[in-house]
């Protein structure tokens, strides 16, 4: 193999440091995986014989708060990550060793990794007829990593029963690399996903959060969610998800042939955004339909506020993942408003309200998730003639900005020298009844309409 492709030119002081005090230095982990698959390189992860102190001694700067060999090297505006070779003992809660040894091989270092193809180490050497560092081409691959990689297959490293059960977190993380991939999880290593899919439990929420939004993001998010689901993780990462399996959707003169679960999933697959968490608000868009299916008096089923159920049920999610706040208020918003009428009959104000009810920064992406929904069900346009003047509408209201309270042409100042007030709640009580009434008619907005009726709504009680 010829890998001509140089490290970057910021680490070779770093890498400099380590030849000059004879320690060797390998590149490792997903960095040499995606080097070997012609990616781009993100994080670079290196390991060493030098052990934590020596490697400090070597950049005062650097700091080490861990047990697991770990430095950090600042530089510029970025940390490269250093670990000391290591081997480890028992696992006794499914995600860190019980104690760590310093080893004296990266041979050794390789054999606790999770995957072959994670398990491969180039050594990083200086060519000395190039003037940039560069990569030996001699990969140190103790268990068929590049094979794996060219077949696209993740197997675990030796026996995968001792793999997962010494960090739970490696069940997730093989469904997140195979899906980022597109690769085949290869037999046993499955076998063994499905039998230890409970310990999952054991994972912390924020950790299991990352790795779900990693598979969200990728190209493929529809196929690692069902990945998820065969191998009986999905069960413990999002359950309310599952309760959708066999809930029937069916009712005559409706698109929707499936059940509420696949309904959920296909909508994920179809939705136009790649942005994660909006396809996270639209994979759990009808979460809350199994909680309020009912049935009619014609024995069809019916989902009466679903989506009011569904907002409740994942802030729940959102709040056991997790997530900021930032992200549990957008897919909040995004499912509790999925549902909004597109009337062709709406007016503008109308249009205006649902802009402010959801929020300019949401509107997009509330309609990425219904074309998601519209799509997961059935129908074969992305759009119907009712959407796309609906999204028309919308548009026109949003330049310029939506009109605001703040646009009136008076203020509360200007209501209190009118009839001669103090300040106190009625100011605000007049300015939101101007506005309701200029949002009908922005003709209303001029100053001679306002006065008259700031005079007419003065003499209201406080």
């Amino acid at each position: 193999m010829n890998l001509s492709r140089g490290l970057p030119k910021y680490l070779e002081t770093i890498y400099k440091k380590f030849l000059d005090a004879d320690y060797q230095l390998y590149l490792v982990g997903g960095s040499v995986r995606n080097l070997l698959l012609d990616q781009n390189v993100h994080d670079w992860d290196f390991a060493t014989d030098a052990t934590p102190q020596e490697m400090l001694k070597l950049f005062p700067d650097a700091f080490y708060d861990n047990q697991f060999g770990t430095v950090g090297v600042p530089f510029d505006d970025q940390v490269v990550e250093i670990t000391t070779f290591r081997s480890e003992s028992e696992y006794k809660d499914r995600r860190h060793p019980e104690s760590v040894t310093w080893g004296k091989t990266i041979e050794e270092d390789l054999k606790r990794r999770d995957f072959t193809i994670n398990a491969i180490a180039l050594k990083v050497s200086d060519l000395g007829n190039k003037p940039a560092l560069s990569i030996s081409s001699d990969p140190i691959d103790p268990f068929g990593g590049q094979e794996d990689l060219e077949n696209k297959i993740l197997r675990a490293v030796g026996d995968p029963k001792q793999r997962f059960k010494e960090d739970a977190l490696r069940l997730l993380r093989a469904v997140r690399i195979a899906t980022e991939l597109s690769f085949t999880i290869e037999e046993s290593t499955w076998k063994e996903i499905i039998t230890d899919s409970a310990i999952i439990k054991d994972v912390s929420s924020e950790r299991i959060r990352t790795e779900l939004l990693r598979i969200l993001a990728s190209e493929h998010p529809y196929e690692g969610i069902m990945m998820l689901n065969d191998c009986g993780l999905l069960q413990y990462i999002l359950p309310e998800l599952v309760e959708g399996i066999d809930v029937s959707q069916v009712r005559p003169g409706r698109h929707h042939t499936t059940d509420v679960f696949t309904h959920n999933i296909l909508s994920l697959k179809f939705t136009p955004s790649d942005d994660p968490i909006v396809r996270f608000a639209t994979l759990l868009h009808d979460v809350g339909k199994p909680k309020v299916a009912k049935k009619d008096e014609q024995g069809f089923v019916i989902f009466h506020n679903h989506e009011i159920a569904g907002a409740k049920i994942t802030r729940e999610i959102c709040e056991r993942l997790k997530f900021s706040k930032k992200d549990r208020e957008k897919i909040y918003t995004l499912i509790r408003w999925h549902m909004f009428s597109v009337n062709e009959h709406l007016t503008d104000s109308a249009v205006r309200r649902f802009i402010r009810k959801i929020g300019v920064e949401n509107v997009k992406d509330m309609m990425d998730l219904r074309v998601g929904d519209r799509l997961g069900g059935g129908t074969q346009t992305a759009e119907s003639w009712r959407l796309k003047l609906f999204k028309k509408k919308v548009e026109e209201q949003l330049q310029p900005a939506p009109f605001s309270i703040n646009d009136l042409v008076i203020d509360g100042n200007d209501i209190m020298k009118l009839i001669n007030i103090k300040p106190g709640k009625i100011i605000g009580e007049i300015l939101q009844k101007l506005f309701e009434e200029v949002d009908e008619d922005l003709e209303r907005n001029n100053k001679e309409y306002l006065e008259k009726r700031i005079k007419e709504l003065g003499i209201l009680p406080e």
